[in-house]
């Protein structure tokens, strides 16, 4: 059975969208119905896992008439992914795969993950659809500084911006030094790279005393960690650039699940054409109505090699209406995850939070560690943050760590020591950064 098509283009379609990006609300909840009835039964008919499930569930696919069915069936956890490696959740004959990506698998077994030809095509088609919507046009420049091989994000983004027609620079991660050479001497429109490793980029701008805001760089797509809006600010204003979010996941299919737009920046505009997201209450599992935040829940709605029925990504967001594509919901800036929440002395504390703090000062470049540790029986949280070259005076800025130690204190409600540190002391990130260390003892 052929993946549904979309037969209604609905009335707000413009020729730099293609033609679901301008389909109407109604279009494509019926085009996810019929999507939706499709990947059940794909998934049952071809994973054994999912048969599984569902029948210990006491629910078939044909249980499945509207949406709000969805609800019913069970989800799908990282463990199922790591449970059944390599190739266990399958739904074609490895022949007909053409690709296999998969995570670092820094935390166990990696996540294996496959595609078809059908597969690759769409992935492009949305990573096209993305690059566009960030601001990139047929034609232009993208230096993409994501990493290369097993991981998602470099080649994901390599295949979107040819298929929009763009001229790839694959650079790929580390070697800063050659990526500011290669900025000022290929001129990029765009760069695509995680947030935090563009930070390391702009600290080399400056170490070779470049004016950052003279790079031909236009717009940046930056993703695979959550950031906020104050960084946001910092790395439009040093590059003179327009900044948007990218969103994805290897599981769902990689970069591309969701993007910002540059009209209106505020959210992602989630592909739900080929991804349908619930968000979940993390500890019940309810789904909660849009607008109201919880865990990001998604099911593929036409993946071939690799069908997901709501797998739970542990991101924290929520939903909310289109506006610069009326008919895709917005998902808001992922502002953590629930399994990288710390809980000190009873209190959930995300690291953005802490981000957002330091860089509202004048002094922190943005590059931060978090260490716990514990003192006899309480829990200690140490920030260590970078200072600036420029307010850096060897002295500890120990009067405006302090400031920021009060401002934590008083709107997280923890207590924090705050150290800065001099320039270029903590260690860089190449890819997604690791913001927290955590040294209490186990047990």
């Amino acid at each position: 059975m052929a993946v549904p098509k979309l037969k209604s283009t609905g009335s707000g379609y413009s020729a730099e969208m293609d033609e679901t990006e301008g389909a109407s609300r109604d279009a494509i909840m019926a085009l996810q119905t019929k999507r939706l009835a499709w990947s059940l039964q794909h998934a049952y008919d071809n994973v054994a896992h999912y048969k599984r499930v569902f029948d210990a569930a006491g629910v078939h696919p044909s249980d499945f008439r509207e949406l709000s069915d969805l609800a019913k069936f069970p989800f799908t956890a990282k463990t199922d992914l790591r449970d059944n490696y390599p190739f266990g959740m399958f739904a074609v004959p490895r022949e007909r795969l053409v690709r296999v990506h998969a995570s670092s698998g820094t935390t166990g077994k990696p996540i294996v993950v496959g595609y078809t030809q059908a597969d690759i095509d769409i992935w492009s088609d949305v990573m096209a659809r993305s690059i566009r919507a960030a601001g990139g046009r047929r034609g232009m420049i993208i230096h993409n500084a994501y990493g290369y091989g097993l991981f998602t994000g470099g080649l994901g983004v390599h295949y979107g911006a040819e298929q929009l027609g763009c001229t790839v620079v694959p650079v790929s991660g580390g070697m800063t030094e050659r990526q500011v050479q290669l900025i000022n001497d290929f001129r990029p429109d765009i760069i695509t790279v995680t947030p935090s490793y563009m930070l390391a980029i702009l600290d080399e701008f400056r170490r070779q005393r470049l004016e950052p805001r003279q790079s031909s760089l236009k717009f940046g797509i930056f993703g695979a960690e959550p950031w906020t809006n104050a960084m946001r600010a910092e790395i439009e204003h040093a590059f003179d650039m327009d900044a948007t979010d990218i969103y994805g996941l290897s599981e769902v299919i990689g970069p591309g699940v969701a993007q910002e737009c540059v009209e209106s920046k505020d959210g992602l505009h989630i592909w739900e054409d080929h991804f349908y997201p619930e968000v979940i209450d993390p500890e019940t599992g309810q789904v909660l109505p849009d607008g109201e935040k919880g865990e990001l829940v998604f099911t593929s709605l036409t993946k071939e090699a690799f069908p997901v029925i709501r797998y739970r990504t542990r991101d924290l967001t929520r939903l909310l209406p289109g506006t610069a594509r009326p008919g895709m919901r917005r998902m808001e800036k992922v502002t953590g995850r629930s399994d990288d929440m710390i809980i000190l002395r009873g209190v959930n504390v995300f690291p953005t939070q802490i981000e957002e703090a330091l860089l509202a000062t004048d002094w922190c470049g943005g590059h931060f560690i978090i260490e716990l540790s514990r003192e006899g029986r309480m829990d200690e949280m140490t920030v260590l943050a970078e200072a600036r070259p420029e307010s850096w005076d060897g002295s500890g800025l120990a009067v405006h760590a302090e400031k920021v130690s009060i401002f934590i204190k008083n709107t997280i409600g923890i207590t924090a020591r705050v150290q800065a540190v001099a320039p270029e002391t903590l260690e860089r990130s190449l890819g997604k950064a690791k913001r927290v260390y955590d040294k209490r003892p186990r047990g």
